[in-house]
């Protein structure tokens, strides 16, 4: 183990001496293929209660937002964001969005400090695993530090489904690997998109020797027929053309649970997984288009049910994973995704583009995120 965990650090300081001799730009592909579930409908917005609460005194899922004119902690200048997130610059005319912080009952969040968390991630790698949403809190925890490090001391590089942003003098980086599912989706030579849901190794091969792991999967199993994201599913040599999503859900978890515990140290790697985040785009008044400020209350809170299969894989694991509960607290936050301000003000009159065009699924930047990456870091 100790072999490993030195072989860990010199693939990093690897990727910091290549970093001055090369950039790539990232395919568009994945951001396409990002783009095309949007329209997707989900189960009513729900409230989740989180397990493993030992890293805290409070549960920080309980709580409520307040008006802070302190925030946000960065703006939308920051060169990391995607297009499709900072609202501002596509024409949003209201901010307010970006001034709400999150107060859980008894407790506080500490307010984040870059260079303190900088200081605590020296020489170490912490990834974020998962879909589009958990690239938009990538791009959100990047923006938070990025702003105390000289531009000549950082950088991003890429390596097929990953991204890193390097702080070289501290020696650390925060990554993205694109996984939306955890376990593999191939295309075959017809074409034909196959879901694997008891192969991992193409994905995670790149989380060996990071430090911190946080995980997210859910939303590319629960898309309608229109945005179905695979033609079959395959477990063993079995293959399926329908399948229960619940059912296939548990299996790719399984799969995930199982590399978990066979290869990673939890004395060496500590890993999160991120709890389901909201859509506001049903047609039961969830839309979130012309939203300016947070929800009071729910009218009809649920479990959802990947949150229920997700508790049940978790007990059934050797390794200490740890649930950060953002379902409940980002549920209250209608007005914090794009909604029609996805892209710039220049393509069309956005206020003239229908709501089930808007994206009610990602959140702008500055936002709601930054509350994410503001738990996680009191949890590290």
């Amino acid at each position: 183990m100790a072999d490993f965990q030195t072989n860990s650090h010199l693939f990093l300081s690897l990727i910091f001496a290549v970093s001055f001799c090369f950039s790539h730009i990232i395919s568009a592909t994945y951001d396409q293929e990002e783009l095309q579930w949007l329209d997707d409908k989900d189960d009513e917005i729900s409230m989740v209660q989180s397990r493993h609460s030992s890293l805290r005194s409070c549960d920080f899922s309980k709580g409520k937002w307040v008006y802070d004119q302190t925030y946000p902690l960065y703006d939308a200048t920051c060169p990391y964001l995607s297009s499709s997130v900072t609202c501002q610059k596509n024409g949003r005319p209201d901010s307010d969005y970006e001034k709400w912080r999150w107060k859980p009952d008894g407790c506080s969040i500490p307010r984040f400090d870059a260079l303190e968390f900088l200081g605590r991630m020296r020489r170490k790698r912490i990834m974020l695993v998962g879909d589009s949403i958990m690239r938009n809190q990538w791009e959100s925890l990047v923006c938070l530090v990025q702003s105390v490090v000289p531009t000549a001391r950082k950088t991003v590089i890429y390596n097929g489904p990953t991204m890193a942003f390097l702080a070289l003098d501290f020696e650390m980086s925060i990554e993205f690997c694109w996984a939306p599912f955890l376990v593999e989706l191939r295309r075959e030579a017809d074409s034909k998109r196959v879901l694997h849901l008891d192969l991992i190794e193409e994905n995670a091969k790149y989380w060996r020797g990071v430090d911190t792991l946080v995980f997210d999967s859910a939303h590319w199993w629960t898309h309608s027929d229109k945005w179905s994201s695979w033609d079959f599913v395959m477990e063993g040599n079995n293959v399926y053309k329908n399948i229960n999503a619940a059912v296939a859900y548990e299996k790719g978890l399984t799969t995930w649970a199982k590399w978990i515990d066979l290869n990673l140290d939890p004395r060496r790697t500590k890993v999160f997984f991120r709890s389901m985040s909201p859509r506001h785009n049903r047609e039961n008044g969830w839309k979130c288009n012309n939203q300016k400020e947070p929800m009071k209350y729910f009218s009809r809170p649920h479990v959802p049910e990947q949150m229920v299969v997700l508790q049940k894989v978790l007990r059934n694991m050797e390794f200490p994973v740890y649930v950060q509960d953002i379902t409940t607290l980002s549920a209250f936050r209608r007005d914090g995704h794009p909604s029609v301000y996805a892209r710039a003000s220049g393509e069309k009159n956005n206020q003239q583009l229908k709501d089930h065009n808007s994206d009610c699924s990602h959140w702008c930047l500055p936002g709601v995120p930054d509350t994410w990456n503001e738990m996680l870091n009191a949890m590290l």
